[in-house]
């Protein structure tokens, strides 16, 4: 299928002093690059290496992302996250939603390799007991209606499906699963930002993240003016500020 207008894949080999290190990103489940788009540029702008990949399945129909698992997507990062180790000093993970559950993914396959960890609203599990029946209606019903545009700010688009494709959902599912039993596999250092009000994913799952991870460099901001995809949202700059600072100190240490 066609990829969608907003949702071409985002590139920067890096240039100047920060060039040594590179950052990967990570957009969340039936979103794109477009939601990671101004969180990468911002980086880009301060001289690192930046990869926004599209994730299988994302960008194009919700239906051919029921064609796709959890397995296909973690692939593309994983080798992502290679290519920028050949190409530069350190690596450091961000990741929206389920694109936080996919970095964490990374870093506990991956251990020391990976520099440190930036988490917006990371997706772990879900208090929704609906979901309880999930194996089941994944058989019966292609999708749910979506849970797009969760953004605060008047006027934003994250170009996310209307749909939740069911059969896509059920893989994440099982990736919640096999993240969080691995969490204390977590050591690197970890930048969390939550928003205090997201209609999308419980605060749960960051309170999972936290007291599972054998981190111990761990710092959670509130973000009291977003709403889940705050990477587009009224405390964009300060993810975008907070992230340049965190990468600038874990790195002065490398």
């Amino acid at each position: 299928m066609p990829v969608s207008a907003h949702a071409e894949e985002f590139r920067s080999p890096g240039n100047g002093p920060n060039a040594a290190t590179g950052i990967l990103l990570s957009h969340g489940f039936t979103g794109s690059p477009k939601s990671m788009r101004p969180f990468a540029e911002h980086l880009a702008a301060e001289g690192y290496g930046v990869a926004v990949p599209r994730l299988p399945g994302h960008g194009t129909h919700w239906r051919e992302a029921n064609g796709t698992t959890w397995q296909d997507w973690y692939a593309v990062l994983d080798n992502e996250f290679e290519r920028l180790r050949k190409e530069h000093d350190r690596v450091f993970l961000a990741g929206l939603s389920m694109g936080g559950c996919l970095v964490l993914r990374l870093a506990e396959q991956h251990g020391e390799d990976v520099a440190g960890l930036v988490l917006v609203n990371p997706s772990v599990q879900t208090d929704d007991k609906r979901l309880v029946l999930l194996p089941v209606l994944q058989r019966l019903l292609p999708s749910f209606p979506g849970v797009a545009n969760d953004i605060k700010k008047p006027g934003v688009d994250e170009g996310a499906y209307d749909r939740l494709p069911l059969r896509a959902l059920h893989s994440l599912a099982q990736l919640w699963k096999v993240t969080r039993e691995d969490l204390p596999k977590v050591t690197q250092p970890v930048l969390l930002f939550r928003s205090t009000v997201d209609h999308v994913v419980e605060p749960s799952s960051g309170r999972t993240v936290l007291a599972r991870i054998s981190s111990r460099d761990v710092t959670e901001t509130l973000l009291e003016d977003s709403y889940h995809v705050a990477t587009l949202d009224n405390d964009a700059p300060r993810i975008f500020a907070g992230t340049t600072a965190f990468v600038r100190r874990i790195g002065s240490h490398a």
